[in-house]
C-alpha cells in the first residue's frame, strides 16, 4: 500500500499520508461522501473527487502490482530472472511496461524465428550483424539445412531472428510506441461512394490533424464515421527514415554498409512495430477520447441534476402532444398527484377554448404556482396554452401562475419503468410522463435519480464509449450529488434512498416500509429499527437523512449523529439551548473552531458543525431563476444578427455551449466565442441550466442553424477563430437544435439529448 499511496499522492499534490488514510477508509467500507464530509481529519480534507480518483488508481494500481508479481515468478520459474529485469519490473508504472519486459519470456506458439534458431540460424544472424560488408549470400551458403534450403530461405530465417529481437526489446517498442503517439497524425479520407449517405461527416473527407490536438468529440466522430463505413483513417506516424534510425540505433546495426540489414530494419519497423504501434495509438487515442467525453457528461451530468428546484409549490404540468392531446397533471408542494386530465387545443381537434377553461378550473382548485411545460413536440404551442391559462386566472383575481418550458429528456423512459409502475400502477403511461415533469421542476434531483443517467441526454457519442466506465461515472456523480444536498427521510422515494451513502436498494425499500407502517420518523435513532440497517449502515448514511419537525432539531442539519456531543459543548459554552443556537449567527461566529476541538473531532469538523448551525440544512444549489424570451422571437426566422436575448444553456461540449433561445432550435456559443480570454474548456464559462445573455452572430434559416457569442460586443458576421484543426466540432454543433420549442421563460437546467443526436454529438 505504501508504493501505491506514494505514486496516487504524487499525481494529486497531496501528501502520501493522506492518500495512505483515504485507502484505509475505502478498505474498511466507508463511501465517499461520508469520508468527503466527516473524515476530513484523518485525509486532511481530501475532496470526493479527488477521493473518487484515489478509489479508481488504486484498483488500477493493485492489479498492476498483481501483475508484476506474476511476471516475476513466471520469468524467475524458467531460470531467466535477473537482478536488471527485477529493477526494471519493479520500477514499470503502466501494464503496458510490464508486459513490454514479459514478451521474450512468454509462452507462446512457435514462431519462424524460433525455426530459425533450432536450425542454427542465430549464428547467422549475428554474423550479418557483426560484419556488414560481408556478402549476405556468401554467408547464408554455409547455413542451409532442412527446412531453409537455400540461401535465401537462411537469409529469411536470419531476417526472422532480427526482427524478433527487435519486437521484444521493451525499451525499444515503448520508445518508438511514445514517439508514434507524440507525434503521429490521424487522416481521413471518404470511402467513394459514401460521400451523400455519409454527408454529416463530410468535414472529414479531406482531414488531417496531429494527434496531439485531436479533441476527444473529433476522434469520437473519426472513429464512429470509421465504423459506419463513411471514413477511411490512416494514423501516419511520420517518417519512416526515424523510426529505422531507432531501430538501428538501438541494435548498433551499420544499415549504410550493408543493403540486408538495412532491409531488414525496414520490414521490422513496417510489419512489426509499425503495425503494434498503430494498435497502440489507435487504444490510446480512443481511451483519451473516452475520457473526455466522460468527463463532459459527468459535468453536465452533476450540473443538471444540482439545477436550482423550484420548491414546494403546487404545479400544473404539461406534457405537449398534437393528436394525441395534451397530458396534464396537478401536484400539490409535497409532489402529491391531486389530479390528471388530458386536453386537445392543438390540431386536429383545435379544442382550444375547452382546453383554456378546463385548466383553467385544475389549476384555480390547487391553487398552482407554476405550470410546467414539457419541451417536446407541441411545446410552443402547449406554452401559449399555459400562458393563456395564467392570464385567465389573473383576471378572475387569482395569483398568476408562472409558465416554466422543462425539460423532458427521460421522462418517457420513467413513465415506462418499473419504478413508475410501483408509483401508479393504475395511472396511464401517458399521464405518468406529466407528473414526472411537475416533480422535475419542483425538485430536479429527487426526480431524475428515477431516470437512468443516459437518457437524461447531456452527453456526447454517449453509446460510442465504454458502458460500464460510463455507468460507473455516472452513478458516482448521481451518489455525490445527492449526498450533497441531503434527503428529507419522510419524504424521499425508494430511488432517492437508494443513492444515500451506505442505503443499499434493500434498506431503501425497508425504510419506506417503516415509514409507511409506522409514520413518519421523528428521529434519526429511530433508523435503528429499519430491517437490516445496522450500524455501519447507520453511520455512512445518517448524516445526509434529514428530519424536518422532529423531537431533535439537529436531526434536520448535516450535522451526523456522533457530533451531537461537540453541539452539547458550544451549547454549554455559551450558555444557549441547542435550538437557541442554530442559525444564531451574532454568536456563532465568534466562535473559535479550536475551543471544541478534540482529539475525536479536530478543526475541521468543527468548523463544518459551527457552519452549519448557522445555516442548518442548508441546500447547496442556486436559487431558482428562468430566462425570460423575447416576446415576437419563436422561430429561426424572426432572428436577426446583433440580437441580444435571454437564454438558458442546454448542454456544454468539448467546443462549446448550446443555448435556447426560444426558437425551437438551440444555436451553438463555440469555444472561441464564449470570452475575450483564451478558453481550453467551455465548462470554465457556463455550465447546463445556467441563464445567459447571447449576441445573435449568424443565422441560416435553410439549415436552422443559429451561431451565438457571450462576448456581446462582437460584430456580427466576424468568424469566430477556429481551433485544434479541422473537424466536425463547430458544423455539427452550429446544425444541432431541439424541435418542438418556443417563446416564455425555460428553466435553468434543461438538456438536448434530440439535438445532440442530430449533431451526431448524442444518442
Amino acid at each position: 500500500m505504501t508504493f501505491i499511496a506514494g505514486t496516487i499522492a504524487k499525481e494529486l499534490g497531496v501528501a502520501d499520508k493522506q492518500v495512505a488514510a483515504a485507502l484505509e477508509l475505502l478498505a474498511a467500507g466507508n463511501t465517499v461522501p461520508f469520508i468527503s464530509r466527516y473524515r476530513k481529519e484523518a485525509t486532511g480534507g481530501l475532496d470526493d473527487a479527488q477521493l473518487r480518483h484515489i478509489e479508481e488508481r488504486n484498483a488500477y494500481l493493485t492489479e498492476l502490482a498483481e501483475r508484476k508479481e506474476a511476471v516475476l515468478a513466471a520469468i524467475e520459474e524458467q531460470g531467466k530472472l535477473t537482478d536488471e529485469l527485477r529493477r526494471q519490473i519493479a520500477e514499470a508504472d503502466t501494464k503496458a511496461r510490464v508486459e513490454d519486459l514479459y514478451l521474450p519470456f512468454k509462452k507462446r506458439r512457435k514462431t519462424k524465428a524460433d525455426i530459425a534458431r533450432e536450425a542454427g540460424l542465430e549464428e547467422l544472424t549475428q554474423l550479418l550483424v557483426d560484419d556488414p560488408s560481408a556478402d549476405p549470400e556468401a554467408l547464408a551458403s554455409r547455413f542451409t539445412t532442412e527446412g531453409f534450403a537455400d540461401e535465401k530461405a537462411a537469409l529469411e530465417g536470419a531476417r526472422a531472428i532480427l526482427v524478433d529481437r527487435f519486437t521484444t526489446d521493451a525499451d525499444l517498442v515503448g520508445e518508438v510506441r511514445e514517439r508514434f503517439y507524440s507525434t503521429g497524425t490521424m487522416k481521413a479520407s471518404a470511402v467513394e461512394g459514401k460521400e451523400t449517405e455519409g454527408a454529416k461527416f463530410r468535414d472529414y473527407f479531406d482531414f488531417s490533424e496531429p494527434f496531439s490536438s485531436l479533441p476527444s468529440h473529433r476522434i469520437l466522430a473519426l472513429l464512429r464515421g470509421e465504423s459506419e463505413g463513411v471514413l477511411t483513417l490512416d494514423l501516419d506516424p511520420g517518417e519512416d527514415a526515424v523510426y529505422e534510425g531507432m531501430i538501428a540505433g538501438r541494435f548498433d546495426l551499420d544499415v549504410h554498409t550493408s543493403a540486408w540489414l538495412a532491409k531488414a530494419v525496414r520490414w521490422g519497423w513496417r510489419t512489426k512495430l509499425q503495425v503494434s504501434s498503430n494498435l497502440d495509438s489507435r487504444t490510446r487515442l480512443r481511451e483519451k477520447a473516452e475520457q473526455g467525453a466522460l468527463e463532459v457528461f459527468t459535468t453536465n451530468l452533476r450540473d443538471v441534476l444540482l439545477a436550482a428546484p423550484a420548491g414546494q409549490r403546487a404545479t400544473l404540468a404539461l406534457d405537449p402532444g398534437y393528436r394525441n392531446g395534451v397530458k396534464c397533471a396537478v401536484v400539490d408542494g409535497t409532489s402529491k398527484v391531486l389530479g390528471t386530465t388530458i386536453v386537445y387545443p392543438h390540431q386536429p381537434q383545435n379544442r382550444w377554448s375547452e382546453a383554456v377553461k378546463e385548466l383553467s378550473s385544475l389549476a384555480a382548485t390547487h391553487g398552482v404556482e407554476l405550470i410546467a411545460v414539457g419541451n417536446g413536440t407541441a411545446s410552443r404551442e402547449s406554452e401559449k396554452l399555459a400562458g393563456e391559462v395564467a392570464d385567465l386566472i389573473a383576471a378572475a383575481g387569482g395569483a398568476r401562475p408562472t409558465p416554466v418550458v422543462v425539460s423532458e429528456s427521460g421522462a418517457s423512459v420513467y413513465s415506462a419503468s418499473e419504478i413508475a409502475a410501483a408509483e401508479f400502477p393504475d395511472m396511464d403511461v401517458s399521464l405518468r410522463s406529466a407528473v414526472s415533469i411537475a416533480r422535475r421542476l419542483q425538485d430536479p434531483l429527487a426526480e431524475l435519480v428515477k431516470v437512468d443517467p443516459k437518457s437524461i441526454g447531456v452527453g456526447q457519442y454517449q453509446h460510442d464509449v465504454n458502458q460500464a466506465a460510463l455507468a460507473h461515472a455516472l452513478d458516482a456523480v448521481v451518489e455525490d450529488a445527492v449526498n450533497a444536498v441531503g434527503v428529507d427521510l419522510n419524504t424521499a422515494s425508494v430511488p432517492l434512498l437508494e443513492r444515500v451513502a451506505g442505503v443499499s436498494p434493500t434498506i431503501a425499500k425497508n425504510i419506506v416500509d417503516y415509514r409507511d407502517e409506522k409514520g413518519s420518523f421523528t428521529t434519526r435513532k429511530e433508523l435503528g429499527k429499519v430491517a437490516r440497517l445496522g450500524p455501519k449502515a447507520f453511520e455512512q448514511s445518517a448524516g445526509f437523512l434529514r428530519i424536518r419537525g422532529g423531537s431533535n432539531p439537529l436531526d434536520a442539519s448535516a450535522v451526523h449523529p456522533e457530533a451531537y456531543p461537540v453541539v452539547e459543548r458550544i451549547a454549554a459554552a455559551t450558555g444557549l439551548a441547542t435550538v437557541e443556537l442554530i442559525g444564531n449567527t451574532q454568536v456563532l461566529t465568534r466562535l473559535d473552531p479550536a475551543q471544541f476541538a478534540d482529539e475525536t473531532f479536530g478543526v475541521p469538523t468543527v468548523t463544518d458543525i459551527i457552519a452549519e448551525l448557522d445555516k442548518p440544512g442548508r441546500d447547496p444549489r442556486p436559487e431558482f431563476v428562468t430566462a425570460t424570451f423575447k416576446e415576437g422571437v419563436e422561430k429561426v426566422s424572426d432572428l436577426t444578427p446583433g440580437m441580444i436575448l435571454e437564454g438558458t444553456v442546454t448542454n456544454v461540449a468539448a467546443f462549446g455551449a448550446f443555448v435556447d433561445v426560444g426558437v425551437h432550435q438551440d444555436g451553438l456559443v463555440h469555444v472561441s466565442a464564449m470570452s475575450e480570454k483564451f478558453v481550453s474548456d467551455p465548462h470554465d464559462v457556463v455550465r447546463s441550466g445556467q441563464v445567459v445573455k447571447v449576441k445573435v452572430m449568424d443565422v441560416d434559416v435553410e439549415r436552422q442553424r443559429i451561431g451565438l457569442s457571450l462576448r456581446l460586443s462582437d460584430e456580427p458576421g466576424t468568424p469566430a477563430p477556429k481551433r485544434g484543426g479541422r473537424g466536425q466540432g463547430r458544423g455539427a454543433g452550429k446544425a444541432a437544435g431541439k424541435k418542438g420549442r418556443g417563446g416564455g421563460r425555460r428553466q435553468a437546467g434543461g438538456s438536448m439529448a434530440d439535438a445532440l443526436k442530430k449533431a451526431g454529438f448524442g444518442n
